[in-house]
């Protein structure tokens, strides 16, 4: 079977046993009626699947929100009115679509990255608004940690993790992953994952970016503290298979970590993406 879908705005897919076992692919969105009051659309559990061996479970696509608040690789270099606009129709859209699943990371849009706003920012407002409109509605979030050389130990994890709370206006996020590998100190970062799920500031924890190797390193560091490595985040589009070749996806799959693929539309150059199930 083939679901042919248009996406005006860039998408995450993540890839699991239950996602390719269920035989279809559900889009069911069920929506709450109340008298006099404004409900959230309920996204129905049938569409979630659970990351790795953690117990979050969130919708099968998400919204990858990197281009919002860029100016130096998106947007043709400006941002403005127009494409705030574009972004929190994109992000209200979803939701009625049946998609909450929205990635971010400390560096989209960031002054660091020679941005215009932060990405994490822009989010936190949206959801913010959303929930003045639906005081109900639920939005599932994941953000990165920028592994930037002299971030050095577990206390750097925590520290930039707050920061990414305060911007997002949140007292906790579902998914806090690893951006991309450091130059050094990986141990610390790990170890940093690992004290943010015990201090209750996240749900789940990932990588991003990572090798065959580095990820087996991380599940088993995490592993001796009886903590699950739910994902790993790599570019994985029908034109770039290098997670099948390098060994990264039967990794994931041997140790029950979810790869979520992103640029699964290869940054727009798919007009169309076929979802094969």
């Amino acid at each position: 079977m083939a679901v042919a879908t248009h996406f005006s705005f860039p998408v995450n897919y993540v890839l699991s046993e239950a996602s390719r076992s269920r035989g279809r692919f559900d889009r069911k969105l069920v929506r709450a009626v109340a008298s006099g009051d404004s409900v959230a659309p309920a996204i129905s559990e049938e569409t979630k699947v659970k990351l790795g061996g953690s117990d979050l479970k969130v919708t099968k696509l998400g919204i990858g929100v990197w281009s919002w608040g860029d100016n130096s690789y998106w947007n043709d270099f400006q941002w403005d009115d127009r494409k705030l606009k574009a972004a929190k129709g994109a992000f209200d859209v979803s939701l009625d679509s049946g998609i909450d699943f929205f990635d971010t990371a400390e560096v989209y849009g960031s002054k660091f990255s020679l941005g215009a706003i932060s990405s994490e920012t822009l989010l936190g407002r949206f959801i913010r608004e959303r929930k003045e409109r639906y005081p109900g509605a639920e939005v599932s979030v994941a953000t990165k940690y920028a592994a930037l050389p002299w971030r050095l130990g577990r206390e750097s994890v925590i520290s930039a993790l707050k920061d990414s709370l305060a911007r997002l206006e949140l007292s906790s996020v579902d998914l806090y992953q690893l951006h991309w590998p450091g130059l050094w100190g990986n141990e610390g970062y790990l170890d940093g994952l690992g004290d943010a799920v015990e201090q209750g500031l996240v749900k789940a924890v990932g990588v991003s970016n990572y090798s065959e190797k580095r990820l087996r390193d991380a599940y088993e560091r995490l592993k001796k503290r009886g903590i699950p490595l739910a994902s790993n985040q790599v570019n994985y589009s029908l034109i770039y298979r290098a997670p099948e070749q390098t060994g990264v996806k039967s990794a994931c799959d041997e140790l029950g970590v979810s790869l979520i693929a992103y640029s699964p539309i290869a940054q727009g150059h798919f007009r169309f993406m076929f979802i094969i199930l």
